[in-house]
Parts: C-alpha cells; sequence; structure tokens
C-alpha cells in the first residue's frame, strides 16, 4: 500500500535527520523539500538575483533538474547538499521560499513525486499544502535555545565558523518570517499530531512517529 507521511515543523527542529531516519524504517522515499528552496537560494545568489526578481528566478527553477541520492540534493548533476546547509544560505533561504511563485513550482514537483511513490517529506508546510490527504502527520518543535544548540553542533562539527547567539537570532528571525509570511505560512495541521522534542533525543522521536506509522499501516 502507497502511504505519505508528512513532517512539518520550525528551523532546527530535526526534521531532516527524523524522516531520514523514519524513511530507512519503513523504506519510504525522503524528500526534503527544505533542500529544495535551499537550492534555489543557492542559485539565485549565484546570479545575484534578489527575491525581487521574480521572474529571473522562476526562469532558473525551470533549468534545475533535482532528485535525491542517500538524502543528499542533486542539482544538474552536482551534489550540493554542503553547499546548502551553510549559515549564509540559511539566513536567506527565506526570502526566496515565501515567493509564491517559487512556491507553486516546487509544490507541483512534490505532489508529483507523492503521487508517484511512498514518500515522507519534510518542510513547513507539507501538511497544511502540500500532503493535505497525508496518511500520517506530524509537527516536530522545540525550544529555539535547544534548536539553536543542535545548529551549532552541527556546524561545529563540519568546521564551519560559526556564532550561538548569531544561529540564535537567525532562528527566532526564521520563526517570524515563516509563521507570518503571506504565501502558506509555517503552522500545524489540525490533523498533525504535534511532538516536542526539546527533552527527546532523535531516536525517541523516530520511536515515537515509528510508533503512529505502525499501528495505522
Amino acid at each position: 500500500m502507497k502511504i505519505s507521511v508528512a513532517i512539518d515543523g520550525p528551523a532546527g527542529a530535526g526534521k531532516s535527520t527524523i524522516a531520514k531516519l523514519v524513511s530507512k524504517r519503513f523504506d519510504l522515499m525522503y524528500i526534503n523539500t527544505g533542500a529544495m528552496y535551499r537550492a534555489v537560494a543557492l542559485k539565485a545568489q549565484e546570479q545575484n538575483l534578489e527575491p525581487e526578481n521574480v521572474q529571473e528566478i522562476c526562469n532558473i527553477i525551470k533549468t534545475m533538474e533535482m532528485h535525491f541520492e542517500n538524502d543528499d540534493l542533486i542539482l544538474n548533476g552536482e551534489n550540493i547538499q554542503d553547499k546548502i546547509t551553510t549559515p549564509n544560505i540559511s539566513s536567506i533561504v527565506s526570502g526566496y521560499a515565501s515567493i509564491s511563485e517559487v512556491r507553486a513550482i516546487l509544490v507541483k514537483l512534490q505532489r508529483e513525486m507523492s503521487s508517484k511513490f511512498s514518500v515522507i517529506m519534510d518542510g513547513r508546510d507539507i501538511g497544511t499544502v502540500v500532503l493535505k490527504d497525508a496518511n500520517f502527520k506530524f509537527f516536530l518543535t522545540a525550544s529555539p535555545e535547544q534548536r539553536a544548540t543542535r545548529r551549532f553542533k552541527e556546524l561545529q562539527e563540519r568546521n564551519i565558523e560559526c556564532s550561538y547567539d548569531q544561529i540564535l537570532k537567525d532562528i527566532i528571525d526564521r520563526d517570524h518570517k515563516d509563521t507570518h509570511r503571506a504565501t502558506d505560512p509555517l503552522k500545524k495541521a489540525e490533523d498533525a499530531i504535534e511532538i516536542d522534542s526539546t527533552n527527546l533525543d532523535i531516536n525517541g522521536v523516530v520511536n515515537v512517529i515509528a510508533e503512529y506509522i505502525g499501528k495505522g499501516k
């Protein structure tokens, strides 16, 4: 039976890491929608296009062939995972992700993927927009401080120079932008199960989600 799983939540809640683990446990195709928006931000930045250059950005997207391999995003044949997970891209992505025309193009691509395969997607509008009829919906959250700590440790492990205070500020700013944008703001779907991971480790969250999916399959 083909199933779909939607995981939403704010920046740094652990959505991608958890979605990857759940995908392996249930043999689902993992689609990191946030990575797709980051790829758009990366290409726009490379061509010096600000979010106001909507038509030019949309034209760029039409030249972007994206797919996932081993959880990494491949863009036009290049693995760009490291490029799109830098603090620089994190600080600018919401400006591009809030463009309604950009979202319409990417949502169409994401829905096409889900119509063909059993999938798990994470993002900020999966349960409310992209996969409204998903079999399972989850909303992950954690305190801004806890999310900043996780992101700080992740970047340190990759030897990327960063500041905890700046990361915390960026997360708080991102939360505000995501929840107040005009198009598809971040919010919990009415039928989503909320999981606060502030005091849970990754495996703890995965086990909670797996229990729900196991019972519902």
